[in-house]
């Protein structure tokens, strides 16, 4: 077939386009001006997107257009595809028909997690020889690349729980015929698609009742409110946790140069386990993808070698670099439980070492008025805090936090805070009191301006300028 994907450049897009490519079909598309790596994904594949949005892009007429979520019915490209009456269909949707229906889809949902358990399952099942396809919403270190289309039966992929497109307004998720489930966790996040909690607990719930009478649910106990999605499954359910489950961890996480060991008790027995990353929430992650990986039959052996070699993916707690004696680490934490166990497994990563959390209210839910002292007291953790401006300012209005605010309830809670009015103050205050022995860890679901790169280059030229001092 002929495809044009409309935004082609998005998170899910650009995997998409490369797999169709991969497939056999002529897979074009149109977008903003791309940058790596997205650019650079789409070069390897032999697709040059179009810039711009002009419906003379649908000429020739392809035979399906494929539109992102983040664009509007408005879109030039979009009102032009309704009004040729040009077959269509969303990225999730699209990714059903072409890639899911022949295949034993593994979907990985919840608040937290979905992106490091993900890419945790692709790379156990991909080291145990099960040649898994696999979907991820970000850059796993040690794999090729975010996506693959494998040749075994599973297909691991990231289930997300926001809209699939202006005309396909339910979860992306609920196409995406989940044989195995796994519930990470559920909180009230996304508040500009569901407002109330009790919206979201429905769209996990429609994921749920989607399992096949066959399939199996595993599901993390220590969440009430993932406990009562679980009447409602037709199949099998697998609960694990931190104090609670079918499978539990059983004593403490210990933290060694490498990364975490912990034992898993199940049905009476322990199994010690050694994981490449660090954090509790990472042992959870893990706890859920061994129960995958042992329901799916793969050898034990293998699957706690492929764990204890996993590196985890990159913007999740991922070490940019060490200058001046002080370490530079990029995080994707924006919401209050992911900055809380982030800053965690910093502790436990790096004990003794002063904690400084840069933090960039950047979603329209990290903004909010209503999770305001929940960040506070997760943010409160840290030895030292800055605040970046909410991005979403204008939008959200006065449903907007203050950021001086939440700063001076920083301080109440005991950790020094400072509210600054742009990146680039934020910036040089963290340069002029940074000192050897600091970890600094930024967290944003955006680009931040590039602060990570921007600290740990501004660090490099300060140690480069030491050094040629007299």
């Amino acid at each position: 077939m002929i495809i044009h994907l409309i935004a082609i450049g998005g998170t899910g897009m650009a995997p998409l386009a490369c797999l169709l490519r991969e497939l056999g079909h002529q897979v074009r598309g149109s977008d903003g001006p791309l940058y790596p790596p997205t650019s650079d994904i789409l070069a390897d594949a032999g697709i040059e997107p179009l810039v711009g949005y002009d419906p003379a892009h649908l000429e020739p007429r392809p035979d399906l257009v494929i539109v992102g979520n983040a664009v509007p019915r408005t879109n030039p490209e979009a009102v032009a595809t309704e009004e040729l009456g040009l077959p269509r269909l969303s990225m999730p949707e699209a990714l059903d028909r072409f890639v899911l229906r022949d295949r034993r889809p593994l979907v990985v949902a919840g608040s937290h997690g979905k992106t490091t358990t993900t890419a945790m399952a692709a790379w156990v099942y991909s080291r145990a020889g099960a040649d898994p396809g696999y979907l991820i919403g970000g850059a796993p270190i040690g794999l090729a690349s975010g996506f693959a289309l494998g040749g075994g039966s599973r297909f691991a992929i990231e289930g997300d729980e926001y809209n699939a497109s202006y005309f396909d307004r339910g979860p992306k998720f609920w196409h995406y015929r989940p044989e195995t489930a796994i519930l990470t966790s559920l909180e009230h996040d996304h508040v500009d698609l569901y407002p109330d909690f009790e919206g979201l607990e429905r769209a996990f719930l429609g994921l749920v009742e989607r399992l096949p009478p066959t399939g199996l649910l595993i599901a993390c106990a220590d969440y009430p409110t993932v406990e009562r999605l679980l009447p409602a499954s037709p199949c099998r359910v697998v609960t694990y946790g931190a104090g609670a489950g079918d499978i539990r961890l059983a004593g403490p996480v210990e933290s060694g140069e490498r990364g975490i060991a912990f034992e898993l008790e199940e049905e009476g027995r322990r199994q010690r386990v050694d994981l490449g990353v660090w954090g509790e929430h990472n042992a959870l992650n893990a706890t859920a993808v061994w129960a995958a990986a042992r329901a799916d039959g793969l050898e034990r052996d293998a699957v706690l070698e492929a764990l204890a070699t996993f590196r985890g993916v990159k913007r999740r707690l991922e070490v940019i670099g060490e200058a001046a004696g002080v370490i530079v680490i990029d995080d994707f934490a924006h919401h209050a439980s992911e900055v809380a166990a982030s800053l965690a497994a910093l502790r436990q990563r790096f004990p003794g070492r002063r904690l400084v959390a840069l933090f960039e209210p950047r979603s329209l839910s990290a903004g909010r008025r209503q999770f305001a002292a929940d960040l506070a007291a997760s943010l409160a953790s840290a030895d030292r805090v800055f605040l970046a401006p909410v991005f979403h300012r204008e939008r959200l209005g006065e449903e907007g936090f203050d950021p001086e605010e939440v700063a001076a309830e920083i301080e109440r809670l005991g950790a020094a805070a400072t509210a600054c009015s742009s990146n680039d103050e934020l910036a040089a205050a963290v340069l002029g009191e940074a000192r050897p022995g600091d970890v600094l860890v930024t967290m944003s679901s955006g680009s931040f301006d590039g602060m990570p790169r921007r600290l740990q280059m501004a660090l490099q030229d300060l140690l480069v300028g030491k050094r040629g001092q007299p």
